[in-house]
């Protein structure tokens, strides 16, 4: 996700300043995207250069709060509307480190092994902050995410732990 859609997304409720923009952004999303304070300013006044924001009169405090435009919610509709696909996620380190392992005739079991206890360890902090959380449906959702996430990364890594040991090329290296 884009920093500037997210942005987007939360101004559509109304307008709000920078620090405001921030801690409801890390609040959406259950602090799993902490963001400075800097990228906020920075994306804001990218947005407010192409007509996606505008700036309005700076509050008591000095403040500046920030209104979404009519072209800004509809690059917030388009991006809604638009499936995140696959190729557009960065590349998956754990596959790749496991395929150049095997590549490299390393013994892939410790590799394997190594992630599956790092994994499980997220799996059960995650669930206990889900237990712990009170939060609302966006946190909830996010945590959920990364639970699942974590249980699929699981099953995957018995799945590449039953591939490898059928494997003859696998047998033959370690005989």
């Amino acid at each position: 996700m884009a920093i500037r859609q997210g942005l987007l997304a939360l101004l559509s409720q109304g307008p709000r300043y920078g620090y405001q923009l921030r801690a409801e952004f890390e609040a959406s999303t259950g602090a799993t995207w902490p963001l400075n304070i800097g990228q906020v300013y920075t994306t804001l006044s990218r947005l407010e250069r192409d007509g996606l924001v505008a700036p309005g009169e700076q509050d008591d405090q000095g403040r500046v709060v920030y209104t979404i435009t009519e072209a800004g919610r509809a690059e917030l509709e388009r991006w809604f509307s638009t499936p995140v696909t696959q190729s557009d996620r960065p590349r998956d380190e754990l596959v790749i480190k496991l395929a150049l392992a095997v590549t490299a005739s390393a013994d892939v079991r410790p590799v394997i092994q190594a992630q599956r206890t790092t994994t499980m360890r997220t799996l059960q902090e995650l669930t206990r902050a889900k237990r712990a959380s009170a939060a609302g449906p966006a946190q909830r959702l996010v945590l959920d995410s990364m639970i699942f996430q974590a249980e699929a990364e699981q099953r995957w890594l018995d799945h590449c732990e039953a591939v490898l040991t059928a494997s003859p090329q696998t047998q033959e290296k370690q005989s």
